[in-house]
Parts: structure tokens; C-alpha cells; sequence
């Protein structure tokens, strides 16, 4: 079972401004609590112990509100980028030493409702350095950027436009710390390029996951996850 998570709570939100220009997104009022508290639960519900929340911009916000993650059931530790941006990878790099050898990513505006451990056992049935979960998305929720056809993960390319793209990255990845290991001279860059790495070495999976996902990086999709939260 992989029992570590790192939550990329880091970004600027710039899509939802004027609101989160004193917030930050993961603190934004969803379902009557802050969204950060439907993650948690979440996340617990899905078997899962320790959290690593990568932070930046009104990181603290969301360090007081959580604390410890005891009143979650979690142990939550705490990863900040400092001056400046490091991206996604970059943030995950930071704070490397903090998860398992084996360890969840998750973006820190995504809901997610599919069973994060049986996508685990299917990771750790297959001895790779990483694996995306994708969703048959055609173009309905956002861009689709990912090609993939029997089981295997073909292209990732999030600027590309090619039409073989029916998938979409779902927003739960798993990592094993030897993803890293490429880009050690590096401190800021975006899981993206992670992914792209895996992907030319053969190292990472694909597994395609049914449920649509759910987020709260737009005003559209803020909505969305509001209804399916007060429904649930």
C-alpha cells in the first residue's frame, strides 16, 4: 500500500482572481469549508497517513488552518518554496526527503473520487518509476493531451494540439523518488517534464480511470465541485 501524498498547493490562481489575491486557492470556501478540508477527508478516506503540502504564494494561510492533520487523522508536513516559484516539479524536488520511496501526487485544486490504492497495487505490481492516471476525455473538461491506446501511455504534451489526443492527465500521479534522480542539477521545473522523462525511458504507466474528475481552478469548474460536494 502507498501510504504518502505530496499536494501541490503552490500555484498563483491567476484564473480566479480578484477572490484569490488574499486567499490562496486551497482555502477557498467550497460546500460551506474551506477546499483544502474536502481534500483531507478525501485523502484519509482513501487510506492514505502522511501529507506533504508544497506551498508558495499565502502558503501560511493554509499551514495554520491545517496544522499538524490531527484533526484529520493525517501527519501533515509542510514544504515551501521560498523566494521564488520552483513549478510543480521543482516543489516535489524540494521536498523529496519528507515522503515514502513510493508516494501519490495530487493537485492541490483537484477532487478526485476514484480509489487511489487500486491504482496503487497497480503500480507497485509493476515495478516503474511512475505512473498517470488518465481519463477518456475528448476535449469535454479542458484540452486533451494525452494519446494512449491499450494500456500504454503513447504521447503526453500539454501544448500540443494533435487530434490522436482523446486523453487527459486525470490529476492523481504516483512517483517513486528515483524519478528524480534526472534532474538534480535542477531546481525549477514542472512535473510535466517528470512525466516526459519517464515516458522516454519506458518508466512510466498508464492507468485509465473511468470517473471524470472534479476541480476548482476555474469559476466553471468551482461550481461543479461546490454541487458534487453539497450532494455528497
Amino acid at each position: 500500500m502507498i501510504s504518502s501524498l505530496v499536494l501541490l498547493a503552490g500555484g498563483m490562481a491567476t484564473r480566479l482572481r480578484p477572490v484569490t489575491e488574499t486567499i490562496p486557492k486551497s482555502m477557498l470556501e467550497v460546500a460551506g469549508k474551506p477546499f483544502i478540508e474536502h481534500q483531507l477527508r478525501l485523502i484519509k478516506k482513501n487510506r492514505i497517513a502522511k501529507v506533504i503540502i508544497c506551498a508558495s504564494f499565502l502558503g501560511e494561510y493554509i499551514q495554520r488552518f491545517t496544522g499538524d492533520g490531527s484533526d484529520y487523522g493525517l501527519d501533515i508536513q509542510y514544504s515551501f518554496d521560498g523566494d521564488k516559484l520552483l513549478g510543480t516539479g521543482g516543489a516535489i524536488k524540494r521536498a523529496i526527503d519528507l515522503p515514502d520511496d513510493n508516494f501519490f501526487v495530487m493537485y492541490g485544486d483537484s477532487y478526485l473520487t476514484t480509489d487511489f490504492q487500486k491504482t496503487g497495487e497497480y503500480f507497485l505490481s509493476k515495478n516503474k518509476q511512475g505512473l498517470m492516471t488518465v481519463f477518456k476525455n475528448e476535449g469535454k473538461w479542458d484540452k486533451s493531451n494525452i494519446e494512449y491506446s491499450n494500456g500504454e501511455i503513447i504521447d503526453y504534451d500539454k501544448s500540443s494540439g494533435d487530434e490522436k489526443m482523446k486523453y487527459i492527465d486525470y490529476g492523481l500521479g504516483i512517483l517513486n523518488k528515483n524519478a528524480f534522480k534526472d534532474f538534480e542539477n535542477r531546481d525549477e521545473f514542472d512535473l510535466e517534464e517528470v512525466y516526459k522523462n519517464l515516458l522516454k525511458k519506458n518508466e512510466l504507466l498508464g492507468y485509465e480511470v473511468k470517473e471524470r474528475f472534479y476541480e476548482i481552478g476555474s469559476f466553471e469548474g468551482l461550481e461543479e465541485t461546490s454541487q458534487l460536494l453539497i450532494t455528497n
